[in-house]
């Protein structure tokens, strides 16, 4: 007698010249362990990486392009030989354990505090405060655990200005690509600069890269034309947040402004979407309409994150919604996750008070069932 197929979330899946052992993501997590002075990755990062080997996918935590795209503390860059060098320990790390391993690179906008910018004010499309209580986590004094302080209310980008921060995002995947990550995913979600861009709640531009919902894509695809000459289209993607509605971000027709980016991804080839869903109960959910009308419109790869449990997860691959499912917090805790809810075994709980900054604790030493 046959055993019983465990389901859609742990079937193999081909793309192009990719390969995935499973449908289940490590998806990129703020971490806040660089080494300082630099933001530079470090054998720590590198250990806590390949611990996820598991997943069919890890995306690394966010990245800054430049200086100027930091928003929180310990964050790490590509933008130098020593960050470069660094995730260099990382990619090889988990290609030794059979991963495949895509950067997330970002630019915070105005997601950030004069504190990275020499008391300069962040930079933003328009001058437009974040509301009362959105914050960044910044270290303390001592350089460890701090706490989150109110934004730096930002200035309105030039167009030079414009065009640079493009070029530092095109740099930062040549740079990518050097340090041995087989792809990178931009990141245009939860508030941050390509998000901003998208958005009328945050952009008022009356140039070319603001007012209709073509021009306010335009900063995101000119990116895209661009990066498609350093990896295969197959190996980029970008992450969306379209019903997130935090960090005043509000603006109604923002899953239509992202399905127009889709519409452009698609002509490009580019090989995946990731949508960061809504997962706590202040926001709305995501429309089944929406996921259809996604899946119409992108004929690659979707992938979805935001609080999934196992049983949601074989349900929006079941409905041909997604392709692959990211785990965020289960996975924190639970370095060989895959295994764990196949076999429906116990889960590790979580240390939140370990998230943000500090060392091996919280980070590297959530056991594996075969080390507990």
């Amino acid at each position: 007698m046959n055993a019983p197929s465990p389901g859609p979330l742990y079937a193999p899946l081909k793309f192009d010249d990719l390969s995935f052992k499973n449908r289940i993501v490590m998806p990129p997590m703020t971490r806040c362990r660089a080494a300082q002075p630099g933001n530079v990755p470090t054998s720590l990062m590198a250990e806590y990486y390949s611990r996820h080997c598991d997943a069919g996918l890890i995306i690394a935590e966010a990245t800054q392009v430049s200086p100027d795209a930091q928003g929180y503390s310990f964050t790490p860059g590509i933008h130098s030989q020593e960050q470069i060098a660094g995730w260099k320990q990382v990619t090889q790390a988990v290609h030794r354990k059979g991963g495949q391993i895509f950067l997330q690179i970002w630019h915070t906008g105005r997601m950030s505090h004069a504190s990275f910018h020499d008391g300069a004010a962040p930079f933003a499309p328009s001058a437009i405060e974040t509301p009362e209580g959105t914050g960044v986590w910044i270290a303390n004094a001592n350089g460890e655990g701090g706490a989150m302080q109110r934004c730096t209310p930002p200035r309105a980008m030039t167009l030079a200005e414009i065009r640079r921060v493009q070029d530092d995002f095109v740099q930062a995947t040549a740079n990518a690509r050097e340090a041995g990550f087989d792809g990178v995913e931009l990141h245009g979600a939860n508030g941050y600069l390509i998000d901003e861009f998208l958005r009328k709640s945050s952009n008022h531009r009356d140039d070319a890269y603001g007012g209709s919902p073509h021009n306010r894509i335009r900063f995101l695809i000119e990116i895209l034309e661009r990066l498609v000459t350093i990896f295969p289209p197959s190996r980029i993607g970008v992450r969306f947040a379209p019903h997130n509605q935090t960090r005043g971000m509000d603006d109604p027709d923002t899953p239509e402004t992202v399905l127009l980016a889709m519409t452009r991804m698609a002509a490009l080839d580019i090989g995946y979407v990731h949508f960061a869903e809504v997962d706590w109960d202040a926001e709305p959910n995501v429309p089944e309409e929406f996921r259809a009308l996604a899946r119409a419109l992108f004929p690659n790869l979707i992938l979805v994150a935001g609080n999934y449990t196992k049983e949601r997860a074989q349900w929006v691959l079941e409905k041909n919604y997604a392709d692959m499912v990211a785990f965020g917090r289960l996975f924190l805790a639970n370095p060989d996750l895959p295994r764990r809810l196949r076999d429906d075994l116990p889960l590790n709980a979580l240390q939140p008070d370990f998230l943000f900054g500090g060392g091996a604790q919280g980070y590297v030493d959530y056991p594996r069932l075969e080390e507990a």
